[in-house]
């Protein structure tokens, strides 16, 4: 489709309150601009209207960029004209600067262009205000509006009607209790169960002051643990001087036992995350972080076995508040003082360079050409091969993951295609102004190349490696696949909830090449990017990674392009 065809399409993203507004403008402009030699009485008043009509705009709640632009060239044209609804004139006069005032009209439209680009990503998506309501009064039109427009129901499979059954019932027995810790845990399981880690309650603040998650899982006894792929539940964080250590636990010890489970059954009945476990290795990661947490001053029976040793122990810890301390050690923060890329030269002669997020900082203006900047000292200098790290990186901008990907391709390559829920047609559509194309920088790397990805490689974050998936040259390295939540959030959906809760979810999602999803994880916890070179978490890999300090995927990448012909 032509760009003028793009924009003409971007008509469908505006609201009747934006459509009649952009008529009426578009009319006065060009009636100015031409101008007509014809008196019409009825359009001395057509700039009233308009400001009447964005008046009852704003009053519906459409606040949006989109309807300021309109909101703000209906006044300017109100004020401009009021003058001549008093006082009509009954001749159209030869304007003395008619060539001002042409060129006034045409920058008048200017903003209706830049509207019309922006029209699907900052569209009217309103809030729902459910909070006046009960309990389950607000839960079934909760899950009515998702139903209709969440943009993964159908890739994951979800039964909405399945659902409503499912949690209305627990809805209502907490409004029929007065039970507000009832309704706030049954809420996050709901949510929790799209598996989507965009969706997110904005104002839990889980670890401020939360009284429901300190209760639950508040209390720790220094140590966290994690899955092998065989099953064996082992430590992999101790902290020094914590009950665990002083039981005699060591780092590498078999869970056997926890709690009066078998550690396999207490670890996959966790359900505490910060956000929605999306992908089965996310699952897996945050169940061996929590399965150890719980509330302050509980007595834990533990049956565990050290690391060479056959004899198994039993102890009992108690737990204490340890401000979270396992699950901020488990668990990477973004810290945006630093530099989102950097950079080096390792001593066996490959790049390495750490993206730490894809968005530019006060000190990092435009990561992409520190990037270019390193891969042409990386060329200079003869690499044998590239290693880009995103691993815990949590994503930021597609537009800049686009233009760092440049350097990787040397033809045009689809990035993605980006469909929202249109409103008016009552359907997902694209938004083609925002199709993103990667096309070939300046500077091309086409040597051997290794991408570092984990569980916590997340949003745009997983662009980077959904891109070069599949290059002769790449490989994706990984014990599991990237977070799986690749949805895009322009105009998220947000709803208000009873007790205050606002809940906020993805509003588009990504499609590929074939207008199919990309990068989400569907029903089975199966998405993002899946590594070419799987990791196995056994007992050596455990060892080398836990115990031994090494980087393990970094080596694997090594090694991978070692093998590259």
């Amino acid at each position: 489709m032509s760009m003028i065809g793009d924009l003409l399409g971007s008509l469908k993203w505006f609201t009747i309150y934006e459509l009649l507004l952009f008529a009426i403008i578009l009319t006065v402009l060009v009636w100015y601009a031409v101008p007509i030699q014809k008196y019409v009485r009825w359009f001395d008043f057509l700039p009233s209207a308009g400001l009447l009509i964005a008046i009852v705009s704003v009053l519906s709640g459409d606040t949006t960029l989109l309807a300021l632009i309109f909101y703000a060239v209906a006044a300017i044209l109100f004020l401009c004209t009021i003058k001549k609804a008093f006082k009509p004139v009954r001749y159209i006069p030869v304007p003395k600067y008619r060539i001002l005032r042409v060129t006034l009209s045409l920058l008048g439209m200017l903003p209706l262009v830049f509207s019309l680009i922006l029209a699907g990503e900052s569209r009217y998506n309103p809030v729902s205000d459910f909070s006046h309501m009960s309990y389950s009064q607000a839960f079934v039109q909760l899950n009515e509006r998702l139903s209709r427009e969440y943009p993964f129901g159908d890739w994951k499979k979800v039964d909405w009607a399945a659902m409503k059954d499912k949690y209305e019932p627990l809805f209502q027995q907490a409004e029929q209790q007065k039970n507000k810790d009832l309704y706030y845990t049954t809420l996050r399981s709901y949510l929790y169960s799209l598996r989507d880690g965009h969706v997110k309650i904005v104002n839990e603040k889980l670890f401020d002051d939360n009284h429901i998650f300190k209760q639950e899982v508040g209390g720790g006894v220094g140590l966290s643990t994690i899955q092998l792929d065989q099953g064996k539940v082992v430590v992999n964080l101790l902290l020094v001087g914590s009950p665990a250590e002083k039981s005699g636990i060591q780092l590498g010890a078999e869970i056997i036992s926890w709690d009066g489970k078998v550690a396999q059954e207490a670890y996959h009945a966790t359900y505490w995350s910060e956000n929605p476990m999306a992908t089965e290795g996310d699952r897996n990661d945050n169940q061996g972080r929590f399965m150890v947490r719980t509330s302050v001053g509980k007595d834990v029976q533990v049956a565990f076995k050290n690391k060479g040793e056959t004899e198994i122990k039993k102890v009992t810890l108690t737990a204490y508040d340890d401000n979270y301390e396992t699950l901020k050690k488990t668990r990477v923060k973004l810290n945006k003082t630093d530099a989102p890329v950097e950079g080096e030269i390792l001593s066996n002669g490959y790049g390495y360079v750490k993206i730490r997020y894809f968005l530019p900082s006060t000190t990092m203006p435009h990561p992409d050409k520190v990037l270019g900047a390193k891969l042409k000292e990386f060329q200079e200098k003869q690499i044998k091969g590239l290693i880009i790290d995103v691993r815990d990186n949590p994503g930021g901008s597609d537009d800049l993951v686009t233009a760092m990907a440049g350097y990787f391709v040397n033809k045009p390559k689809l990035y993605e295609y980006v469909s929202y829920f249109n409103r008016l047609a009552g359907k997902f559509e694209i938004n083609a102004n925002e199709t993103r194309i990667i096309n070939p920088a300046e500077l091309y790397y086409g040597g051997k190349l290794a991408i570092l990805i984990n569980q916590r490689t997340g949003s745009s974050g997983e662009g980077l490696p959904l891109v070069v998936k599949g290059l002769p040259h790449a490989r994706i390295v990984g014990f599991t696949s990237t977070n799986g939540s690749f949805g895009v959030v322009s105009s998220p959906i947000q709803v208000e909830m009873p007790e205050g809760y606002l809940l906020q979810l993805p509003d588009g999602r990504s499609l590929n090449q074939e207008k199919m999803i990309q990068g989400d994880s569907d029903d089975k916890g199966q998405g993002g990017a899946i590594p070419d070179i799987d990791i196995p978490l056994n007992e050596q890999t455990f060892e080398q990674k836990y115990v031994q300090g090494q980087d393990v995927e970094l080596n694997y990448a090594i090694q991978a392009m070692e093998n590259m012909n």
